[in-house]
């Protein structure tokens, strides 16, 4: 189901990219950078996230830490991660496949800067051995984020 909301999301919204499925798991920064043969930091790693009742998605680079003190700036609050059930229960995809693409229902989507030094990044496509390859612009108008700085 999950990989069939990315393929819907993407099928109406950017027809032109490829859902790439590797045979092995591609689930962790560093699995999927083996799998699809770029470094860690090319990684859109996307974390679902609460801040008091309001949940909201980061994506930001595969090597890329939260930074306690630029995210409560940011956002007001503590970011308190979801636990498996509360990701699917969100987003619709499994650990490991968390994307910003086809959400059940819509969340504020973050674009970390931490981002934006590449060319191309790989986000995970709502499986643990899916994803696909975009620019980080494009990634952040697919989706509508906003770009923040909340990353050391």
């Amino acid at each position: 189901m999950s990989l069939e909301s990315v393929r819907e999301f993407l099928a109406a919204r950017a027809p032109e990219i490829e859902i790439i499925e590797t045979a092995e798991s591609s689930a962790t920064v560093a699995l999927a950078a083996s799998a699809h043969r770029v470094e860690p930091a090319q990684i859109a790693k996307t974390i679902c996230l609460r801040v008091g009742d309001q949940t909201m998605l980061i994506v930001t680079s595969g090597t890329a830490r939260l930074d306690n003190r630029k995210f409560k700036d940011r956002f007001g609050g503590k970011a308190r991660m979801l636990d498996a059930e509360q990701v699917v229960a969100e987003t619709s995809h499994p650990v490991g496949g968390v994307c910003p693409f086809g959400l059940p229902s819509p969340l504020p989507i973050f674009c970390d800067v931490s981002l934006r030094p590449f060319d191309a990044v790989v986000p995970a496509a709502g499986a643990t051995n899916a994803a696909v390859r975009l620019s980080p612009q494009h990634l952040a108008d697919l989706v509508d984020a906003t770009w923040v700085d909340v990353c050391q």
